[in-house]
């Protein structure tokens, strides 16, 4: 392993001398628009670039997310897989033209998640630059489906159907350089939405305002006694509603997520929620309906995994600090699968899901090279035991 981990500096220099490839591809995917559930054209130009790039084989599973195949010298490896989500959360209305400048790139979506898509793309190329070959097939996939409603349904299908063990796994995500995900909370996202009646609009002397109905929704939901161990919370993340400033709110609508680390906690929570909703329902009268978005169940890698391990080391060779987390991404569906995955960060930016969203260009050579450093670990046993 130490071998590997002396070549990972020289390597940051070589990915650097191809950079124009590297940022056109990020470039022309990420000024596509790919909102989740439409996906295709940007799909489609992922395709090409690696045909163009001449992978071993270029097709789609039966759900239509794009695939990669870079054959290994051995044939009874499994495959390797390095992946990231082709949609973002921007629709094609939203100016998608990016600007390029000598240090960074700023465009929609391109931390979340174009570049990784374009960096996906230029995988073939970078191992060629770098002569590398593996054992192991390396199977680059762009899944769709990943984000909100989408609830990862891409790799679901993909892993559901995918035929052959899978040795291990690298989830690739914009930012944050560093961070070096190994396990994902049990999740629930939902959204409750406020309706107020016709007939109630029409009665002058009572007219509920659907905003200060979910306002109480919040503060019961924020009285609940929620365990330190295990660790739980509820995230109110977005409300919305109204007409203007002085009209009553007819419609509004209330977004949160539940995390535990314990899956019974998620769903004990949300049934408390539930109750709340129900019982504030009947109170005022109103339509007032809970809705699941997405969910997820907790799973995990040890933290002395040899796959964490290396990957911590690999991180450090580069002259950065392993930041461990939760994540929400495709790697809590490999965990599920019993498939060891981790999830890296590629580069430093700000503003992720905004439409004026920066990536740091410079950072980038490092996330790359830590990335093939981990195919090179999966490919030489530490998911092996």
């Amino acid at each position: 392993m130490e071998k590997h981990l002396d070549k990972l500096p020289s390597f940051v220099e070589a990915i650097k001398s191809i950079k124009e490839t590297i940022i056109a591809n990020i470039v022309f995917i990420g000024q596509i628009p790919a909102p989740t559930f439409k996906e295709k054209r940007r799909t489609d130009f992922f395709m090409e670039r690696l045909s163009e790039f001449q992978v071993d084989e270029c097709t789609t599973d039966g759900y239509g997310n794009p695939i990669g195949i870079i054959r290994g010298t051995s044939t009874s490896k499994p495959p390797v897989f390095v992946v990231a989500h082709v949609d973002t959360v921007f629709e094609k209305d939203i100016d998608h033209n990016y600007t390029v400048k000598k240090r960074t790139i700023k465009g929609a979506g391109i931390l979340d998640n174009s570049l990784s898509v374009g960096v996906l793309a230029s995988l073939p190329e970078i191992f060629r630059k770098l002569d590398l070959r593996f054992e192991s097939d390396i199977v680059l996939a762009g899944v769709i489906q990943s984000l909100g409603e989408g609830n990862l349904r891409g790799i679901r299908h993909l892993l559901k159907t995918w035929d052959t063990p899978i040795r291990g796994a690298i989830c690739l995500e914009g930012i944050e350089l560093g961070r070096l995900n190994y396990y994902s909370e049990g999740m629930i996202r939902c959204e409750v939405e406020c309706d107020i009646p016709t007939t109630l609009k029409q009665i002058q002397k009572f007219r509920p305002n659907a905003i200060l109905i979910l306002n109480e929704v919040i503060n019961q939901i924020l009285e609940l006694r929620l365990p330190q161990r295990p660790r739980s919370e509820v995230i109110i993340g977005k409300i919305s509603g109204g007409f203007k400033h002085g009209t009553i709110a007819y419609n509004a609508k209330l977004g949160f997520e539940i995390q535990s680390d314990l899956d019974k906690m998620v769903k004990s929570i949300y049934n408390d929620i539930s109750d709340i909703i129900d019982d504030i329902r009947h109170q005022y009268e109103v339509e007032l309906k809970l809705k699941t978005i997405s969910n997820l169940n907790a799973a995990s890698l040890k933290y002395n995994h040899p796959l964490v391990k290396s990957t911590g080391a690999i991180i450090e060779s580069l002259g950065l600090k392993p930041v461990s987390g939760p994540s929400e991404s495709e790697l809590s569906i490999f965990l599920a699968h019993k498939i060891p995955a981790v999830t890296l960060g590629i580069t430093r930016g700000e503003n992720i899901h905004l439409e004026n969203s920066i990536m740091e260009i410079e950072p980038m050579y490092k996330g790359i090279a830590q990335i093939i450093g981990a195919i090179m670990a999966i490919d030489k046993g530490v998911c092996d035991e």
